[in-house]
């Protein structure tokens, strides 16, 4: 799956880039149709850890899902959102398959 990242107001490196790109890629064994996925990258400017927003937007036939956590780092936000994207991606796979 071709996962476009953009990250706002700072640069991500590379190995970011590559670990969110493997997150992501775990969810075509879920869902295969995927069409589209983004993920954007952001940076709160607060005093709080919990600073960092990992949004991602996943475009499937007919639906598209978006999650937006909030976390202290990028991974562990990609790691939850790719869990909730996850349940939301097998939700929505028992919907569409008739049922015997």
């Amino acid at each position: 799956m071709r996962v476009n990242t953009q990250s706002v107001n700072f640069t991500a490196d590379r190995k970011l880039i590559d670990f969110i790109q493997r997150r992501m890629d775990k969810l075509d064994k879920y869902y295969d149709k995927v069409l589209t996925s983004d993920v954007f990258l952001k940076v709160e400017n607060t005093s709080e850890k919990e600073n960092k927003i990992f949004e991602a937007r996943i475009r499937v036939p007919g639906d598209s899902f978006v999650v937006k956590k909030m976390c202290k780092s990028f991974e562990e936000g990609a790691d939850s959102a790719v869990s909730s994207l996850e349940r939301q991606l097998i939700k929505r796979k028992q919907k569409i398959r008739p049922h015997l």
